[in-house]
């Protein structure tokens, strides 16, 4: 669950912050997959310490 929602909330806020310094279409998309990647690899270490940790 957490993997999910960071890969959306990364990707939103990528392409929030792309649209915002006036990024083209493949700016968004480009700062969209990355930083929804980062997130979801964030999510998923998160989901790991938590599992072990419960």
């Amino acid at each position: 669950m957490l993997v999910i929602a960071g890969l959306m909330f990364g990707a939103l806020g990528g392409a929030w912050f792309a649209r915002r310094k006036g990024g083209a279409g493949f700016d968004i998309a480009q700062y969209a997959a990355g930083l929804g990647i980062f997130f979801g690899i964030l999510g998923l270490f998160a989901t790991l310490i938590l599992d072990r940790l419960i």
